[in-house]
Parts: structure tokens; sequence; C-alpha cells
């Protein structure tokens, strides 16, 4: 492993000690906003985990985060079954579903990829609304627990610190370097003997994985689960656009993107809650036309001329 290996390990541990008194110094609404840009620092890293290396724009984030709180919520509501067991049972059907749906789809490339994963997230959301309102007689599940925000905020610090810790170590990996292979070029990729499918279902399982995990630990700050709060399309939207805004050719880009976008959009949200889908397409435009590459990529755009 080469020094500046070493050195962005050791630079994020230090961010993450630092992230980790947050909580101590703080509380109320920063707090809470706080919790709010973790949990979406967790959520994008996970994404480009999967869709830097690939170039696919997944929306699939609302499916896996709403299967990992509803059935969290169901385990706790309906068994009895405690939080601890239903944490770490439901992001394990999250990785089933990713299989099956990254076998079945991941073949496809461009819009149809896109619009499948979108529709992914609508389909269970609606079919567990059919099954609640046909067969359950009820559309809401409660999750009690005892975690205060402080002890969310650090449940989501360490999932975004093994996020970081798995992709950098892919990163470093024979699968990192077919995935860079595939990302330039998938058909030079299978020209050399990668099984690109493969490849490319396994990141989409581990981004399935997290993303479940996430929706598992907030779960107990919604109190109230339904369909329509945690398999959220505008959730999936959210998660694409803080990760482009900050950059996906590096692991750490989305963090840039997500503490900035978190602020304007809570502000937004309450000041002007009928303007949220404007803005979120807004924003798309923008960041696609002005910096595609994100800010980390503007910046690494900028020193090259400079050195140029």
């Amino acid at each position: 492993m080469t020094g500046s290996g070493w050195k962005e390990i050791g630079l994020a541990a230090g961010l993450v000690i630092l992230a980790a008194f947050v909580p101590l110094v703080t509380d109320g609404y920063w707090l809470s906003i706080a919790v709010t840009a973790m949990m979406y620092i967790a959520l994008a890293t996970a994404w480009t985990l999967f869709s830097g290396p690939t170039h696919y724009i997944s929306l699939a984030t609302g499916a896996f985060f709403g299967i990992g709180g509803y059935l969290v919520a169901t385990g706790m509501s309906d068994y009895d079954i405690s939080f601890w067991v239903m944490a770490a049972v439901a992001p394990f059907v999250a990785v089933v579903l990713a299989a099956i749906v990254g076998a079945a789809t991941l073949r496809l490339s461009g819009i149809y990829f896109v619009i499948f994963t979108l529709g992914l997230a609508e389909m269970i959301r609606g079919l567990v609304s059919w099954v609640q309102n046909n067969f359950l007689g009820s559309r809401g599940l409660y999750v009690l627990t005892d975690f205060t925000e402080a002890h969310i905020y650090w449940m989501l610090l360490i999932i975004a610190a093994v996020v970081y810790l798995i992709g950098w170590l892919i990163e470093r990996s024979r699968l990192g370097f077919a995935m860079k292979i595939i990302g330039n070029d998938e058909g030079v990729a299978k020209h050399l003997g990668i099984n690109t499918a493969a490849a490319k279902v396994a990141l989409f399982m581990i981004t399935g994985y997290f993303t479940a995990l996430v929706g598992v630990v907030i779960a107990p700050r919604y109190s109230y689960i339904e369909p329509n709060l945690v398999f959220s399309p505008e959730l999936s939207f959210l998660v694409v656009i803080m990760a482009l805004l900050g950059g996906t050719q590096r692991l750490w880009g989305p963090i840039v993107g997500v503490i900035p976008f978190t602020l304007i959009w809570e502000t937004i949200s309450v000041s002007f809650p009928n303007a949220t889908t404007f803005y979120l397409g807004l924003s798309f435009l923008l960041i696609v036309y002005f910096i595609p590459n994100g800010f980390v990529g503007l910046v690494e755009k900028l020193a090259r001329r400079r050195q140029g």
C-alpha cells in the first residue's frame, strides 16, 4: 500500500473521531440537522460505492431504505421481536432483493436501468400498502425504543465509516480494479475475461445492505412507520443529487455535497414547502449542466490547469 493510501485512511479516521463529538457539543435543532446530514452521508457514500465506478444511476435507494425501516417496524410491532434482531435480519432481505434485481437488470444500461430502479421502490410501496389495507387492517407501525438523537447519530456515523472503509478496501482489490475497467469500457472488460455482471451485482448487493441498515437505524427516529414515509422516491433523488453535487470520482466526494445541500434543503422545506419538487429538478439540471463531475471534479480540474 502506498503512503497516500495510509494518509487517506488516517485522515478519514481523524474526521470520524471529530464527527463523533458533535452530539456532545450541540443539541436540539442542530443535532437534528446533524442526524439528517449523517443519514445522507451514509446513503450517498453507499450509493457512490456502486454508481461511482459503474456510472449507473440507481434510484433504488428508496426501495432498500424502505425495506430496512419497514421490516424493523413490522418485527417490533407485530411480532415483538427486538430491534437488534431485526437490525441483523432486515439488511439481508435487501441483499437478496439486490441480487435478484441486479441479476435481472444490470444488463440494462442508461435510461432503462434508471426507470427500472425508480419503479422498484414505487412497486414495493404500492404492494406493501395494498397488503396492509386489505389484510392487516392498519397502515402504520410503531418503532418505540430508548434511542436518543445522539444514539442514532453515532450509529449512522459508524455505518458511514464502515461503508467508506469497505469502499477503500474494494478500490485496492481485484474487484475494484475490475470495476475501473468496467466503468471506462464494459466491452473491453468483457474481452479481458472479467465477469462484468457478477462484479456489478456484488457491488449492488453491498449497497443494498448498507442502505437498508440506514433505514433500520432511522426507523426509531420516525417512531411511526408507513409505506409512503419509508419507500419515498424523493429520498432516492436526494441521494443522487447530493452525491453528484459532491462528485462520485472519489468515495469521499458525496460528503462535500451532502452538508451544504442538507442545510439548503432544510431551509427550503421549512420556508417553501411547496417548492421542494421544483428545487430538486432545478438542482439536478444545474449540477448536470455546470458541474457534471461535482465540486471535487471541479476543484481537481482547476488544480490540473494551474499545474499545466
